[in-house]
């Protein structure tokens, strides 16, 4: 399994299952975003779900060691979780599964959120200027509280995503899961660029040998 500082996936339609697919193999080798404490936080980055100035500020003011034991809760949450999609996926979700979701709801109840009136800054050509807005914001007392967003994350995919719709790429060495929001519910690959194109190129290499026997 390989460490790697590339882009994460975000294919799923849905930042829960992108939550799923930070360990995947796209193509031979399995890839983890979040062995370490550092790919934790890029991660986080990466999906927005955590402001770089948080993000700094764990970066700078943990203990050695302390990240990294985060980002281990990270995974054994993700892998809890990756069985309970797996279980339900291709069928719609029912309150019958509530018992299941105990540890997503113990994780839940750690939230700590409050609301405040901020300046938000619009773009320098919107002729309106800066304007208060009313924004939630959340106290992060310890590194494990950045688990709460990604809680959350999968919390909205549980209440709002039809799990008949939640699938797994077909390509049989590929592990991504994405939620199909198009029109006629016919996406069958993680990405065109990706897994598409190989059985495209696959199906195409089986006609030529097909035609030429």
């Amino acid at each position: 399994m390989t460490d790697n500082f590339m882009p994460a996936f975000l294919i799923a339609d849905d930042l829960g299952l992108d939550f799923l697919n930070t360990i995947a193999t796209p193509v031979d080798t399995p890839i983890e975003w979040l062995s370490d404490g550092p790919g934790l936080l890029r991660w986080l980055d990466q999906t927005k779900l955590v402001s770089p100035d948080i993000l700094k500020s764990f970066k700078t003011g943990t203990v050695p060691g302390e990240l990294d034991a985060v980002a281990a809760q990270a995974r054994a949450f993700r892998e809890w979780f990756r069985g309970f999609v797996q279980s339900h996926r291709g069928k719609p979700l029912g309150a019958h599964v509530i018992k299941q979701l105990a540890p997503l709801n113990k994780m839940l109840e750690r939230e700590e959120q409050f609301g405040q009136i901020v300046v938000n800054k619009l773009d320098k050509d919107d002729a309106g200027g800066p304007h208060l807005e009313w924004r939630l914001q959340r106290h992060w007392r310890s590194p494990e509280t950045l688990l709460l967003p990604i809680a959350r994350a999968l919390a909205e995919l549980v209440c709002t995503a039809d799990f008949t719709y939640v699938k797994q790429c077909e390509n049989p060495t590929c592990s991504l899961l994405f939620v199909d929001r198009t029109s006629r519910r016919a996406r069958r690959w993680c990405s065109m660029a990706t897994c598409g194109n190989r059985a495209k190129q696959a199906a195409h290499r089986a006609r030529k040998q097909k035609g030429g026997a």
